[in-house]
């Protein structure tokens, strides 16, 4: 308890954020393995074909593009969900949702997160000496002891959820400005319109304070570079090992530029976001190059393109991998790998041991990265996340080049409506080899499906069987409105602003 205390107090004294880092580690003495340094980028929301690497029309990611031609590229990788936050919670445990309890995303006054019995990567690293920080998005809980500073991260900049749940100052996005709504005098509760707006402001926090309240989402994406180029130098200066979490808004909506104007809408306003997005990642990448470079591992992915849907849109995302001298450049890997394999393959690098009494869903693939082997998951499980059927369930499995669907449809459009959701008895299965659009299921009659149905089967009962006497968490994800971040109760929209 006391242990605990004193990281409170650290924290609160220091809105640098660093002063918590570098007294912390001067408890343990400093180390002098060399292990790799690891900087982990989340694109929120990016689509495969986004990255001119993987898909020749598209023109804007000249950085990401020029990372896969020095690095390597997956083009069969995939996201552990299709929504934020059980995405994310995979990410950091290298576990599926039906283990880690992450099944669905936390709302503004949620009062859970990230199960505490439940060990993420950054705590593993950081026992082990070194120096980890989580900038951007976090959406894995913000009240109490489910805040990143808790979860093994030294050092915190950023949102506590996504953008999109909370208004901002920032003209021309999807929200109304702040101040909220009038008083009930004024205009109806019940029925707000598009005038006002009923939530208070997005915050952003520097370790446990909120600095500012609501944010400016136009100068969000210049922050997070900023503090993310700072991280790594003074982790290099430091002389130990780093481990840098950079988890992106882009490309989630509302899509947020540094330079915005009335005629950025639609297609162009996407391609300025990407472009952004683009130039930030290159700004990490340049500051990896000239501080430590042999010696750090950067990994680009996609969190989830599409929300809900289990098709090929909306889990297959895109990733690079660069590490001069150690992962071959110019090289495109078509093995099925996953998110899921972050934790336990950048274990394996560090020489550290995954944590005990639990099963891991993710495999360690530095023979993949090295060169040595082409080999990924024979089997990947796309859970159901809030399309159609039970949150997390596994209804939705990748055998080799097959893709079953015991569930389809449910998914939400754009215009609001829900396609009809579809359970089926016989799966529906696709050969993505041959069909990697998912137009034509293979007929239920054929050869071919009849051999691949009962491997099918089979691997989903195996899994289920693993699960049950599998260590699993149970994620709370009661509500209770005092648990919505305020830096100002006394304020409309909970405003406030300390000096960065």
């Amino acid at each position: 308890m006391g242990g605990l205390l004193l990281k409170v107090l650290l924290l609160g004294a220091s809105l640098t954020g660093f002063l918590y880092s570098f007294v912390d580690f001067c408890f343990y003495g400093k180390t002098v393995l060399k292990r790799p340094n690891f900087v982990i980028i989340l694109a929120d929301d990016v689509g495969w074909g986004d990255l001119g690497a993987n898909w020749a029309e598209t023109k804007d990611t000249p950085q990401l593009d020029k990372m896969a031609s020095e690095g390597m590229r997956f083009v069969d990788f995939h996201a552990p969900a299709s929504t934020c936050s059980p995405s994310r919670a995979s990410l950091l445990t290298g576990r599926l949702g039906v283990r880690n309890g992450v099944t669905h995303n936390f709302a503004i006054s949620s009062v859970g997160g990230l199960p505490l019995n439940e060990t993420t990567l950054a705590q593993v690293l950081q026992e082990a000496g070194y120096i980890t920080g989580m900038i951007g998005k976090w959406h894995l809980g913000h009240h109490g002891l489910y805040q990143p500073n808790f979860r093994g991260f030294s050092y915190y900049f950023g949102i506590p959820y996504s953008h999109d749940m909370g208004c901002s100052d920032t003209p021309g996005y999807n929200h109304p400005p702040c101040p909220a709504c009038p008083p009930a005098s004024a205009v109806s509760r019940s029925s707000p319109g598009k005038n006002c707006y009923s939530d208070v402001g997005l915050p952003l926090y520097e370790n446990l304070i909120i600095v500012e309240q609501p944010v400016n989402l136009t100068s969000l994406a210049e922050k997070f570079a900023e503090k993310a180029t700072q991280f790594i130098q003074q982790a290099s200066d430091s002389g130990r090992p780093f481990f840098l979490y950079l988890a992106l808004t882009h490309m989630h909506v509302p899509l947020t530029v540094t330079h915005w104007s009335a005629d950025l809408s639609g297609q162009r306003l996407y391609r300025e976001s990407l472009r952004e997005m683009d130039n930030l990642v290159g700004r990490i990448k340049d500051k990896v190059d000239s501080t430590v470079k042999e010696n750090t591992f950067l990994w680009f992915t996609g969190g989830s393109p599409t929300k809900q849907t289990t098709w090929e849109g909306g889990h297959r995302v895109p990733a690079l991998a660069y590490w001069p001298n150690r992962v071959p450049a110019n090289v495109t890997s078509t093995a099925l790998l996953s998110v899921l394999d972050i934790f336990p393959t950048i274990a394996s690098l560090a020489k550290v041991n995954l944590p005990p009494k639990r099963h891991f869903d993710g495999l360690d693939i530095s023979e993949v990265l090295f060169g040595h082997s082409h080999t990924g998951h024979r089997v990947l499980f796309h859970p159901n996340s809030g399309a159609a059927g039970s949150y997390g369930a596994l209804q939705t499995v990748r055998l080799g080049q097959y893709k079953a669907f015991y569930i389809t449809g449910g998914a939400e459009a754009c215009d609001g409506s829900l396609g009809p959701e579809r359970h089926h008895r016989l799966p529906l299965i696709f050969n993505l080899q041959e069909d990697p659009e998912e137009c034509a299921p293979l007929d239920s009659s054929s050869a071919v499906y009849q051999d691949i149905l009962p491997k099918v089967t089979g691997v989903l009962v195996d899994i289920l069987q693993d699960i049950s006497g599998d260590n699993t968490s149970v994620a709370d994800y009661s509500h209770d409105p005092s648990v919505i971040p305020c830096c100002n109760v006394l304020e409309i929209a909970c405003r406030c602003q300390l000096p960065l």
